[in-house]
């Protein structure tokens, strides 16, 4: 914890850079924060642990209330400097980049200054690899057991290393990582200020989606900056795995994969069903090509960038972009949602049922990358499935509360849970979180919290077994 909060202290300096080079009055407000992260830190740190040892129930812990105390702490450069002075909406919307879900309660973006832009879009890049994924990588030593801080961060149903220390898995993701977000900057540089190509980046990377224009990535009204956004959120929702084998030269195994096979066919078939809904409305293929890939890419990686306003579109393609809401992103990628992988295992779960209530005495197993699924893990699927219900129905429970439509109510716990930030009609793309209550904004922060972490991280928080000793 005390590694953690030292790191945030350190990632606030770069927000304060860019408020002392556009000289804005905004440096009280990044180096108070930085000074109690400081002292806090060193004081957690001053003893070093006779047993580091971090088992499975410390590593879900350990993320779980790291990534509420880092919210916390990275609201309050919003508080002190009053560009977003409530504290439940300051923490409403560092939850939401750190959990890159990109809702927000900001009635007008482009009022505040660069540097407060900054930090919000940094929340996005650091948050979409992970928080503690970056910590493993900076340290120096990692017990063996850091594994399970790897699994409980990262997105997905399984999680494995890709070299025997896990401080080089974390530096090889994190390494990747970079690169793709480098380049997208300059490539986005060409077209638009290195400014707006910097937090653009990091808002694509994290799949995260705070823009610095009121009209998200439509402000630009650019072909190019639509397509090149649209190839690195594809990217950037790709198991990160796959571009490990690329650079070690196993190609084959990345066409093989079948968890990218149906990302890919998924994507591929809600672009032509969406264009082909769109064509009406548009005029021409060309231009319902243009904002159908780009939704779709923008929705099911969870990022949530928007060109047009989605809410005036025709029912069937709401509908297609509601249900890649629930699908999300390839897992081991910096996308939300329930990922490809489990809904894979899912229908292939559903047909193996199919087929035992027709043959009783037949034996099958699951398989995926034509290896045999473990039934541990097929019974953590049903676990997580149950879970993710009882949420979504308890969030819009509370969210009913209020005097809004179902649909608002609805899209809106969906979009946090899978990390989205768009919903439909009051939180459609021209709308935002404001219109809620503390009460409801609490709620999202805490569902928002939930989708990233798989959950589980925050669910045991809840669990008076994870406080026993043994």
């Amino acid at each position: 914890m005390g590694s953690i909060m030292k790191m945030e202290a350190a990632l606030l300096a770069l927000p304060l850079v860019v408020s002392i080079l556009y000289r804005e009055n905004t440096f009280l407000s990044f180096l108070i924060p930085m000074v109690l992260l400081f002292g806090f830190g060193f004081f957690l740190t001053r003893k070093k642990l006779t047993n580091q040892a971090i088992y499975a129930k410390e590593g879900l812990v350990l993320v779980g209330i790291s990534w509420i105390v880092i919210s916390l702490f990275g609201s309050l450069p919003f508080i002190i400097s009053g560009e977003i002075p409530h504290v439940v909406d300051a923490f409403f919307e560092t939850v939401s980049g750190f959990t890159t879900t990109g809702a927000s309660i900001l009635m007008n973006v482009e009022t505040m200054t660069k540097g407060m832009l900054f930090w919000r879009s940094l929340t996005h890049w650091i948050g979409g690899m992970g928080v503690l994924v970056f910590v493993l990588a900076l340290m120096p030593q990692t017990n063996g057991r850091s594994i399970y801080v790897l699994k409980a961060e990262s997105p997905g149903p399984q999680v494995g290393k890709l070299t025997s220390k896990v401080r080089h898995t974390a530096r090889i993701l994190y390494g990747i990582y970079i690169a793709l977000t480098i380049t997208q900057i300059i490539l986005l540089a060409f077209k638009i200020p290195l400014f707006d190509s910097i937090v653009h980046s990091f808002a694509t990377a994290g799949t995260g989606g705070f823009s610095i224009l009121n009209q998200s990535v439509g402000g630009y009204n650019s072909v190019y900056v639509e397509v090149v956004v649209t190839v690195f959120m594809l990217l950037f929702g790709t198991n990160f795995t796959l571009f490990y084998f690329i650079l070690i030269g196993d190609i084959k195994k990345v066409f093989k994969n079948e968890e990218f096979k149906w990302y890919v066919g998924i994507v591929v078939v809600a672009v032509v069903l969406v264009t082909i809904n769109l064509i009406h409305i548009y005029g021409n293929i060309a231009e319902s090509l243009r904002y159908s890939s780009f939704q779709v890419a923008s929705i099911i990686t969870t990022t949530g960038f928007a060109t047009v306003d989605f809410n005036t579109w025709p029912s069937f393609s709401k509908i297609i972009l509601v249900s890649l809401m629930f699908v999300g992103a390839s897992a081991g990628s910096t996308g939300g949602g329930m990922k490809v992988s489990r809904i894979i295992l899912y229908v292939k779960s559903l047909f193996k049922e199919i087929r035992y209530s027709i043959r009783p005495r037949e034996i099958s197993t699951v398989k995926f990358n034509h290896k045999a699924v473990e039934p541990v893990i097929m019974e953590g699927l049903i676990g997580y499935l149950i879970a993710y219900i009882a949420i979504i129905v308890v969030g819009v429970l509370i969210l009913s509360i209020e005097d809004h439509d179902l649909v608002t109510n609805f899209t809106a716990i969906i979009a946090t849970f899978n990390n989205v930030g768009p919903g439909l009609n009051i939180v459609g793309p021209v709308g935002n979180y404001a219109v809620f209550s503390n009460l409801s904004k609490i709620t999202l922060s805490i569902v928002m919290l939930a989708g990233r972490l798989e959950i589980f991280p925050i669910l045991i928080l809840f669990s008076p077994f994870t406080w026993k000793k043994n």
